[in-house]
């Protein structure tokens, strides 16, 4: 069952990656505010997210799987058809793999790689977390967080983010729900095209650096031993919604 599971969220990451298979690159120039805007809601997209519980994984801790995040991109923002040939996706599906490592003293690190297929989007990150409490049984664990991400492969866009985050969790049986908040600085230069041909038309853009509040719950849910499936709502900038599937113990 657990290998059933698994196999299924490995296809459904496939075909949300295929299905939103089109490069970022740009023909047409952006005013100032248009790549504000784009900034902020790239970065909150390449953002490392959550997707588990404050409580520590331990020494011998080990918890690896595959994620997929939605983030609805298309309303009112023609930024995005610019950045994708006036061929904007809905919603931008972001699949990754994900690897988190407990170490002694309430510690976590982790890292996650993520390519869409047929598009020239990659991210890769890193985290690491400190549990405030470890929780019990009669109480909740609580833990803060710090994380980096940078997007590659896209030739128009350096584009990079550093996160802070507390969060807070109480297991009940196989179901551990949790909830924190915290902010995203999100780093953005233009360059390659978009810097040409924006410098031509409009006038030059100039580098954004953007701190953005976020909130986010969800809840693990854990059918067997040693298998968890985790999901969450965050909002960042716009809503984004994320499912993760992971072998942990």
């Amino acid at each position: 069952m657990r290998k059933q599971l698994l196999t299924a969220l490995c296809l459904t990451l496939l075909v949300a990656g295929t299905a939103a298979a089109r490069d970022i690159s740009f023909i047409q120039g952006l005013a100032q505010g248009e790549f504000k805007d784009l900034s902020k809601e790239a970065g909150a997209a390449i953002a490392y997210r959550n997707t588990a519980p404050a409580a520590p994984l331990g020494i011998t801790g080990f918890d690896a799987g595959v994620e997929v995040s939605a983030i609805d991109i298309k309303s009112n923002s023609t930024y995005w058809d610019k950045a994708f040939n006036n061929d904007a996706p809905s919603l931008l599906f972001i699949p990754k793999l994900r690897v988190r490592k407990g170490l002694p003293f309430g510690i976590d690190v982790g890292a996650m790689y993520s390519y869409v297929p047929d598009t020239n989007i990659k991210i890769y990150g890193a985290e690491v977390s400190k549990a405030i409490l470890d929780g019990t049984l009669a109480t909740p664990a609580l833990g803060v967080r710090a994380t980096y991400t940078r997007l590659a492969g896209v030739n128009d866009l350096s584009l990079q983010t550093v996160g802070v985050d507390a969060s807070i969790s109480k297991g009940f049986v196989i179901l551990t729900p949790y909830a924190g908040a915290g902010g995203v600085w999100i780093d953005s230069k233009a360059k390659g095209n978009l810097q040409a041909i924006s410098t031509t038309t409009i006038g030059p853009l100039q580098e954004e650096e953007i701190w953005q509040p976020r909130f986010f719950a969800g809840v693990k849910i854990t059918p067997f031993p040693l298998f968890g499936v985790t999901a969450e709502v965050e909002y960042l900038a716009r809503p984004i919604y994320s499912l993760k599937a992971a072998v942990n113990f």
